[in-house]
């Protein structure tokens, strides 16, 4: 079935704040409390919402380096490629691992305690021949301008009135 309006609207308010209550969210999109929960469990029914997030203080928790790392393959083998996202996908530091196309094959976000942390980390990687990365090169997170988990409903039909 496919959105309306109606249904960006609740999307949107409940990727800003998940925690929202059915009762909150329509008021802000003019249906029913029933009418409106209706529309959120049919948006979990069909994938549009897969989970609801707590946002942590990564700084108070005591994750304080947050760094970016280019990760180019020593080959562009599928085999190898599956298995560093293997090995990404279970590293608990690695918060965000993106295939992308350029000069290097991966962009990974690492949020480690200290740059030693991450130092000891991606040289462990390194040590691992199987995984094929042919070199690793670091940017450091200096400070977060804007973050945002969700991503803008930009083709979402407004609604008139």
């Amino acid at each position: 079935m496919p959105l309306d309006a109606i249904d960006y609207q609740i999307l949107e308010l409940l990727q800003r704040q998940g925690r929202s209550s059915a009762r909150a969210i329509a008021e802000r999109v003019h249906l029913s409390p029933r009418a409106t929960l209706a529309r959120i469990r049919a948006l979990e029914q069909q994938g549009h919402l897969r989970g609801y997030h707590a946002e942590l203080d990564r700084a108070l928790l005591g994750a304080h380096a947050a760094v970016f790392a280019e990760v180019a393959l020593k080959d562009q083998r599928p085999a190898t490629a599956a298995l560093f996202e293997r090995h990404a996908l279970a590293c608990p530091e690695v918060v965000a691992c993106h295939l992308v196309s350029g000069r290097f094959d991966y962009l990974v976000r690492f949020c480690c305690r200290d740059l030693a942390h991450y130092h000891a980390l991606t040289n462990a990687w390194l040590d691992q021949p199987l995984l094929g990365i042919e070199k690793i090169v670091t940017s450091t997170e200096l400070k977060t301008v804007k973050e945002f988990s969700g991503f803008p409903l930009l083709g979402a039909p407004r609604r008139s009135g």
